[in-house]
């Protein structure tokens, strides 16, 4: 597929590439990087998104006649719904994050189109910092010290070695390698679980459907760090939880669709799970009225684990464009059979 787009892709006259996003600013921001690495090509920011109306001076930000309304590349995320039907002409969809599940659920994706993700482009170390903290507030009892700052007692705790805290992590790829081997770096013993056999230093990596029940019941924090697919939907239930070790702790910085959010909030309220750190949710922004913003056991982020680094995301994407133009191979590329 990927050759096919790139012998269309590669051709003399000028390539028009849109840019939609559904964050206001976030068009504007992408259009500067990119047209400062990619001078020679028309970049505009696609009607549809909240910059629509904007566009920088300097860019050739407005397509000059009606053939290069339709553009031939795309560079976004969450595309508004009728996207696909006005940019017919589209030959790749390069995703502004690692994730593309926003993309395979749009009704309106054209089949075979190229859909080619970030890998990392600086989000690695600071997903790697998050899950670092997170482990460490766990094993200093921090979470206990808050609740007991705000009853006003004054109780020493006892601390949680590393040893106490073996890490398992679902899905070990660009990221989720990165975060493993950071926090074996930091001292915990940890363990990865990935479709087929990895290796990275300092983890175990545990692969196959047979080995899922001896990784879990050895892990005593479970970090997700798969992609949300059709295999991973709600992988994390009642059953699933109940296999980790005694006063476990979850902490997903994938997608919210892989937990089965009703399961964990009986697994905590039964005191068979100590506590969640969860940055992702099936439903974003998490409404109001969701009970897990009021649980005791849940700390809660606004997905910001690792933000879209946006001057090295436009580095990562103005390279493999040029390996596109070149009719080359480029890595990222989704098999959208498996969602990522």
């Amino acid at each position: 597929m990927l050759a096919r787009a790139a012998r269309v892709i590669a051709y003399d006259r000028a390539m028009h590439i849109v840019i939609t996003h559904n964050e206001p600013g976030a068009g504007l921001a992408w259009q500067r990087e990119l047209s400062r690495r990619l001078p020679d090509l028309q970049i505009s920011i696609d009607p549809g998104c909240p910059d629509g109306a904007a566009g920088l001076p300097g860019t050739r930000s407005h397509p000059a006649s009606a053939e290069l309304a339709s553009a031939d590349i795309a560079i976004g995320w969450k595309p508004p719904a009728d996207f696909f039907s006005r940019h017919s002409r589209l030959q790749a969809f390069f995703s502004t994050g690692a994730g593309v599940d926003h993309l395979l659920r749009h009704p309106g994706l054209p089949a075979g189109l190229t859909i080619i993700r970030l890998e990392d482009a600086g989000m690695g170390p600071l997903m790697a910092d998050y899950c670092l903290h997170e482990l460490l507030r766990i094993a200093g009892r921090h979470d206990a010290y808050a609740a007991q700052q705000r009853d006003r007692c004054w109780q020493e705790l006892p601390a949680f070695s590393r040893e106490d805290l073996p890490v398992g992590i679902v899905g070990v790829g660009v990221l989720g390698a990165q975060v493993g081997a950071h926090l074996a770096r930091a001292g915990f013993t940890v363990r990865g679980f990935a479709r087929s056999a990895k290796s990275i230093e300092g983890v175990e990596v545990m692969h196959g459907d047979r080995a899922w029940p001896a990784f879990l019941a050895a892990s005593r924090v479970l970090i997700l760090l798969a992609p949300h697919t059709p295999q991973t939907d709600k992988l994390i239930d009642a059953a699933a939880l109940r296999l980790l070790q005694p006063q476990g702790w979850l902490i997903n910085v994938a997608r919210g669709a892989l937990v089965v959010e009703a399961d964990l909030i009986a697994e905590l309220d039964s005191g068979r799970l100590a506590g969640a750190t969860l940055d992702v949710f099936r439903q974003e922004p998490l409404p109001a009225s969701d009970p897990l913003w009021h649980h005791r056991a849940v700390r809660i982020t606004p997905h910001v684990s690792a933000p879209t680094q946006i001057g090295p995301s436009a580095e990562q994407i103005a390279g493999k464009i040029g390996a596109l133009r070149r009719g080359e191979r480029c890595s990222g590329q989704v098999d959208s059979q498996r969602g990522y």
